[in-house]
């Protein structure tokens, strides 16, 4: 299995910290948000690589960075130098499969979030579905909704759809950006592209594939800290206590 990892934004939000350097590697606690999150992955020992998907003007961060982790990590420069010519997420993915010409099964995860619970239940969760599959988490707040990928589901856990940013949500879940995509799922990428899906946001791909095919959605057993703002990384740099469960 492979682990993408999407670190190709410009996090102009969060100005002046980031505006040479990357997100996913300000620290939280005594790690940084990549720690955080692969070193968690890695305890689970089904990853075989990590691919940082960079754009050209943070990747020798990542390239640094890299060389101080024990895993096989691999960063992939996307090209782009500005937020204005940046691929988006779904293109940064394809231009992954394309540059490493990977076939495998996919872990692809935003390298810009961090959760109080152990994403090796999501894997296992998707192991045992034995399809494509994502994570949702109850949002109340309705303008929330609109800003984020909504997913309705049936009994099962199945998506039923997906949309991103619907102006009418038809349900309380919200989508985070993880996913897992079973090997004859990620070689869809292109053909979802060519098709007209989203390419900004990385679930616009998810609301195309599930209907092509059966994609599960699993219920988050805990908390995702989203840094989208220098309050809110304030905030989650006083809150959060690692992974408890």
């Amino acid at each position: 299995m492979k682990c993408l990892i999407l670190a190709a934004g410009y996090a102009t939000r969060l100005y002046p910290l980031t505006e040479n350097f990357p997100k996913p590697l300000l620290t939280i606690g005594e790690k940084s948000i990549l720690d955080w999150l692969i070193d968690d992955i890695d305890t689970l020992a089904k990853v075989d690589e990590y691919v940082v998907i960079s754009n050209h003007k943070f990747a020798h961060h990542f390239e640094n960075w890299a060389k101080t982790k024990k895993q096989k990590i691999t960063v992939v420069d996307d090209g782009t130098s500005t937020n204005e010519t940046r691929l988006g997420a779904v293109k940064d993915i394809q231009f992954a499969i394309d540059k490493l010409s990977l076939d495998d099964d996919m872990l692809v995860i935003a390298g810009d979030n961090v959760l109080d619970f152990s994403l090796t239940k999501f894997i296992d969760y998707a192991v045992k579905k034995n399809t494509s599959c994502i994570m949702r988490y109850y949002e109340s707040d309705k303008n929330k909704l609109r800003k984020s990928g909504v997913v309705v589901i049936d009994y099962n856990d199945k998506i039923i759809s997906m949309k991103e940013k619907p102006e009418n949500p038809e349900s309380n879940w919200c989508c985070p950006p993880f996913y897992f995509y079973k090997k004859e799922d990620a070689s869809l990428v292109k053909t979802g592209i060519a098709q007209g899906c989203g390419t900004d946001a990385p679930g616009a791909y998810v609301a195309w594939l599930s209907g092509q095919t059966v994609v599960h959605a699993m219920e988050m057993p805990g908390k995702r800290y989203d840094i989208g703002n220098l309050e809110s990384y304030e905030l989650v740099k006083m809150e959060y206590k690692g992974i408890t469960r």
